[in-house]
């Protein structure tokens, strides 16, 4: 039987000129001749609705009616199972790769409150077999009840090493909950992550971002205050990676202060002013950093392939 889709797709208005495969053979009474399943055939004509009849063109040119749980789409058809990858991970239960989880967000900047979420995220590691597969892995999994997500190991290095923010934040929160010995030597290398891109990418966002806050508030007169907050300590964050080497997670120092604003107690005028300043401050930092302009990609690479072979024959991380 040819197969595709979950049923809740089958609802779905499929669009005129596309390609299907009969699900089982039909007889066309103009033509008094039955088409096996498997022929193919070409959406002439599409219903208001999923409840009544496609009209199809077979390719002698007979016409016939046919409902949509009688034919399959042929491009689905021809991907077969890679076509729905997630039907073959389903059989595996990857959080049982988790390698590596950690608390981020407001508990591990010390600005939480009674309300706050815990926001887990980390890495997983696949097992060879699914990785060597068709289906490949996915580059992450994510829990949006439960506020956790857990990126590939891959994935999760080429994030680090093009400076992502949520991603340099993982590797040196001080809330760690589950680390295996592969992701020992992972942190024993984590500054090869640190470079003079911090400074491009940080710096780029927050300007950015502050920038539609303010066409917000000139639109509505309104600022996303835990947003601005939020930018002004990625500017904190940033000048001290290029000061001091490390991604200061923590920002105890500063709590009071940033509350303020995610409160909307300090005006926006001051926020502005703070932020222009620690954007120089942040142009001083780049031009004296002793961070190298660029990542280590030789040591990311062999790490990866490190962490790779700890998988093949059944080994565990």
């Amino acid at each position: 039987m040819l197969d595709e889709r979950p049923a809740s797709n089958l609802n779905l208005i499929v669009p005129l000129g596309t390609q299907i495969v009969l699900r089982t053979s039909v007889y066309v009474q103009s033509s008094q001749i039955e088409y096996p399943g498997g022929s193919v055939a070409e959406i002439v004509r599409t219903p208001g609705d999923g409840r009544h009849s496609y009209r199809a063109k077979l390719p002698d040119g007979a016409e016939f009616s046919l409902r949509r749980r009688e034919f399959s789409i042929l491009k689905q058809v021809k991907a077969g199972p890679l076509g729905d990858a997630a039907h073959v991970l389903a059989e595996y239960d990857l959080y049982k790769n988790v390698i590596y989880r950690c608390v981020v967000g407001s508990q591990a900047y010390g600005l939480d409150r009674d309300a706050s979420d815990v926001d887990r995220r980390g890495i997983y590691l696949a097992p060879a077999e699914l990785e060597w597969s068709l289906y490949g892995v996915p580059e992450q999994l994510e829990n949006p009840e439960s506020e956790e997500c857990y990126w590939e190991l891959k994935k999760f290095m080429v994030l680090a090493l093009k400076a992502n923010p949520n991603i340099l934040e993982c590797l040196y929160t001080p809330i760690v909950e589950k680390q295996t010995p592969v992701v020992d030597g992972l942190m024993a290398k984590r500054h090869i992550f640190l470079s003079k891109l911090v400074y491009q990418t940080y710096n780029g966002y927050v300007m950015s971002q502050f920038k539609k806050l303010e066409q917000d508030l000139r639109a509505s007169g309104q600022i996303k205050w835990k947003h601005a907050m939020h930018l002004i300590r990625l500017l904190l964050e940033g000048v001290t990676i290029l000061k001091d080497g490390y991604v200061p997670v923590l920002v105890s120092e500063h709590r009071e202060t940033l509350l303020s604003i995610r409160d909307g107690r300090m005006e926006w005028g001051e926020v502005n002013s703070w932020r222009l300043a620690l954007h120089r401050e942040f142009e001083d930092a780049f031009r004296t950093t002793t961070l190298p302009d660029a990542p280590d990609y030789t040591e990311a690479n062999r790490l990866l392939v490190e962490a790779r072979r700890s998988m093949v024959g059944g080994e565990r991380n």
